[in-house]
């Protein structure tokens, strides 16, 4: 029936022609396909204009697999194209866990996107040089401060003259980059103390003094290995110096000389055991081969750093905590600045539940450091920073939701000063946790290689990488709840409350596209914003 109204309505307008002389049901098809076309462009050109970010469609893509990270490589064992496959990979889908230990230096600059393999063997021969110098030295500060505690608090005058020989001797074999990019950093030693409540923003002085009152005699276990291994330490160091030389002194030398004091590292080592200890054990899953380690060796390796008050853990977790003592002392003298602060084992533990070797997993915790040393700043400057702009972001995207803030004093975004120091690490599953940092490491690896915007513009991801990504994800993680925020909280305490308890709730690739949303739309205004006159 509805044909031949159709045709009814085609002849009756006279003049005959075409469509008069055409059959209705041809008339109805060419008319349906011509609607059909016109609905397919416009959706066409919707789709275009939507098309913002890798997770335009909010599901994550594949990561990156162990037969894709192998056709990477040349021959010569470097990465095509410089890399920018490998970053564009990640930065869409993440990596596979089975691969991660081996992509992670190349995201977190151990190793340079364009190196050979021959190369990077090298660099990981010295980086595991550096690190065991590093160990050795932690061992003799930690004697020396044991012995002065006896010695109703004397202080040990053999401690600044090595530990700074130590540290500087690790410091200049860093590629001329990582020189140039340390030497920006001299911040102040931070002792900031990250508890569950927000509203205590760092740890003083005097209270880690406090804590450090009555340190105990911890490291008598390897004091006999200390004693051997003293005398000959500083002989066999000199004869390892042709990674440096007297001609290339690092710049640091002096602050480094000048910031270390065996009081900063006692008060360092104490906070640290307590901190390894209650580590949570949520990586327990991603690491098979930590997670059966035996209770004899879990127990040598507690003894071996000193560590004490384990009993009540399970021997995964026992050699878990230990490895963490280990390396953050080592992380301690090589960047006395900051030395440690709690939050810092938060930021640590994933890493080493991936990377099985200690040194590995201590210089992929110093690249990632390189950003997030500055959350631990005594003056917090680079904490107040990252509020800033977080606190521009949301401005810029919505304005009903900032004017709230302004009425409830928010409008500096402390509510979200927990998610900023340890990025994400409380609000999110360990797999998320790591979902999101290899994201923002590719992000990272891509600014540092030059990657600019016209490479990823051929790639046809528009979001340019950025190095604040984590930011753009926190201002995210506030909007998604701009509602509940407008209508039912009327003090920052309930917005810092909801902020803590996300745990676990948010969709990290669902976060991750509303981020790159933000990035596209305005990276560049935030850009320029910030770099005209700056926070003080």
């Amino acid at each position: 029936m509805f044909p031949s109204v159709a045709g009814d309505v085609f002849r009756s307008g006279g003049g005959g022609g075409l469509w008069s002389a055409a059959p209705s049901h041809v008339a109805v098809g060419v008319t349906v396909l011509a609607g059909l076309a016109v609905v397919m462009a416009l959706f066409c050109t919707a789709s275009r204009v939507r098309l913002k970010s890798p997770w335009s469609r909010r599901k994550r893509k594949h990561a990156l697999s162990l037969q894709q990270w192998r056709h990477f490589f040349t021959p010569d064992g470097r990465l095509r194209d410089g890399g920018v496959k490998l970053v564009k990979k990640v930065r869409s889908g993440g990596v596979d866990p089975s691969i991660r230990a081996e992509v992670w230096p190349f995201l977190l600059g151990v190793y340079d996107l364009n190196s050979s393999k021959e190369q990077r063997d090298i660099v990981r021969s010295q980086k595991r040089k550096e690190y065991e110098k590093l160990r050795r030295q932690c061992r003799r500060v930690i004697k020396c401060i044991n012995g002065s505690s006896k010695l109703n608090g004397d202080s040990c005058p053999e401690t600044d003259s090595p530990c700074s020989e130590d540290v500087v001797s690790a410091r200049e074999s860093l590629s001329s980059e990582d020189r140039i990019a340390d030497s920006e950093y001299s911040d102040d030693p931070s002792t900031i103390l990250l508890d569950g409540d927000d509203t205590s923003r760092r740890n003083t002085n005097a209270d880690s003094k406090a804590l450090n009152s009555d340190s105990s005699d911890s490291d008598s276990s390897v004091e006999s290995e200390v004693i051997q291994a003293c005398p000959s330490c500083e002989e066999k160091e000199k004869n390892d110096s042709d990674m440096t030389t007297k001609d290339d002194v690092s710049p640091l030398r002096t602050e480094v000389q000048s910031t270390l004091t065996s009081e900063d590292f006692s008060t360092w080592k104490r906070i640290i055991r307590l901190d390894a200890v209650r580590t949570n054990a949520d990586w327990i899953p991603y690491s098979p081969t930590q997670a059966e380690v035996s209770y004899d060796r879990a127990r040598r390796s507690a003894e071996a750093v000193g560590l004490k008050d384990y009993d009540h853990l399970e021997p995964c977790r026992v050699f878990h905590a230990a490895r963490l003592v280990a390396i953050l002392e080592a992380y301690a003298l090589y960047d006395p600045e900051i030395g440690y602060c709690q939050g810092m084992s938060d930021l640590l533990s994933p890493i080493a539940a991936v990377m099985t070797e200690d040194h590995e997993a201590f210089w992929c915790f110093v690249g990632f450091m390189k950003k997030a040393r500055h959350n631990f700043r005594l003056d917090e400057l680079g904490i107040r920073r990252q509020l800033h702009i977080v606190s521009k972001i949301i401005r810029c995207k919505d304005s009903h939701l900032y004017r709230h803030l302004e009425k409830l004093q928010a409008e500096d975004c402390f509510f979200v000063y927990r998610m900023v120091v340890v990025l994400f690490r409380r609000e999110l599953t360990f797999d998320q946790t790591i979902c999101l940092w290899e994201v923002m490491w590719a992000d990272q690896a891509a600014v540092r290689a030059g990657i600019g915007k016209s490479a990823w513009s051929r790639i046809r991801q528009r979001a340019p990488p950025t190095e604040d990504l984590l930011l753009y994800a926190i201002a995210a993680s506030v909007l998604q709840k701009r509602k509940l925020i407008i209508e039912k909280y009327s003090s920052m305490d309930e917005i810092i409350r909801e902020c803590n308890s996300m745990s676990g709730q948010l969709d990290i690739w669902k976060l991750l596209d509303d981020a790159h949303d933000l990035v596209v739309n305005l990276h560049d205004k935030i850009e320029t914003s910030i770099s005209a006159p700056s926070l003080s």
